[in-house]
């Protein structure tokens, strides 16, 4: 699989650590992750912001894996924060996820299914 970042002339530059566009060319699978959410397998959510930004991101991280996939194959993320005050945290923990990767990515801010979480998580991934 080969993927291009594109981020066309003429529009504004990535107001952050992602790309605007991912061309994929010769996938031969592709992965489509539901929101993860920051529950843990016992049921517990954690009361902090960052902690639920963790640990849905190591779920993310854990449906990659069940599909023979790591984060290098990420094409597009988004984001569901319940409020944009996390916006800054939550950029932080993506950081300490994604590193030097680019995905495209999408943020919005929303009202989540259940009150107790403060973001969800959904992702697509190609091999």
């Amino acid at each position: 699989m080969q993927k291009r970042i594109i981020n066309a002339a003429g529009t504004p530059a990535p107001a952050g650590t992602y790309s605007q566009a991912i061309e994929v060319r010769d996938a031969t699978r592709t992965l489509y992750v539901s929101g993860q959410i920051p529950v843990a397998v016992d049921g517990s959510v954690p009361a902090d912001f960052a902690s639920q930004a963790r640990l849905a991101w190591q779920n993310v991280v854990a449906q990659l894996h069940a599909a023979d996939m790591t984060l290098d194959n990420l094409i597009k993320v988004t984001i569901f924060l319940s409020d944009r005050r996390y916006i800054p945290e939550y950029r932080q923990v993506r950081g300490e996820f994604l590193g030097e990767r680019r995905p495209a990515l999408t943020c919005i801010i929303t009202g989540i299914f259940d009150t107790a979480w403060l973001l969800e998580i959904e992702a697509i991934a190609c091999a």
